[in-house]
């Protein structure tokens, strides 16, 4: 399935657009997410490591609300991926 996840403050250099689109499998969680997201990063920015630490420092929110890694993704649900402030 296809998951939106929207970029916020350092997640923004990810993309020239405000969000990204990944696809995972059914059932995925927040954590099956962050690991696409390392693997986009991987192929499309050589494992940047600032982006890296972005990813795996930043908080995830869906219907406004944080999320935790064991949250499960529904179909098409908008995600938003909130880096700490200063970026990682």
């Amino acid at each position: 399935m296809k998951v939106t996840i929207e970029l916020f403050g350092a997640s923004r250099d990810f993309s020239n657009q405000d969000s990204i689109e990944i696809n995972i499998e059914n059932n995925s969680t927040i954590k099956d997410v962050r690991d696409k997201m390392l693997d986009y990063l991987h192929s499309n920015f050589k494992g940047n490591e600032n982006f890296i630490k972005i990813v795996n420092s930043s908080v995830f929110c869906s219907k406004d609300n944080i999320i935790s890694d064991n949250y499960k993704i529904t179909n098409h649900e908008k995600i938003a991926i909130i880096p700490p402030i200063g970026g990682g």
